[in-house]
């Protein structure tokens, strides 16, 4: 049975953090397409001081319909204070 987008977002930040041992920071997008959901997680890969200073990556989660969590792949790394430019 297929699951809301919601549920298939909780999913997929309780086992990246799992597998990865990082704290999901925030959810960046949510896309379906014929392999699946492509789910995109900020993860905080290092905590710094000040806070400015950490190191997040976006990890893209692939979930089939029912929430198993097919793969995972890191796809980018900043720093909190710097913002992406999309070209």
């Amino acid at each position: 049975m297929a699951k809301d987008v919601g549920t298939l977002i909780e999913k997929a930040r309780g086992e990246l953090s799992k597998l990865t041992g990082l704290k999901a920071s925030s959810t960046v997008g949510a896309t379906k397409d014929e392999k699946g959901w492509h789910i995109s997680i900020e993860m905080l890969e290092k905590q710094s001081i000040p806070d400015q200073m950490d190191i997040l990556a976006t990890y893209e989660a692939l979930l089939d319909e029912e929430g198993n969590l097919l793969s995972f792949e890191r796809k980018s790394m900043r720093k909190r204070m710097e913002t992406e430019v999309k070209a």
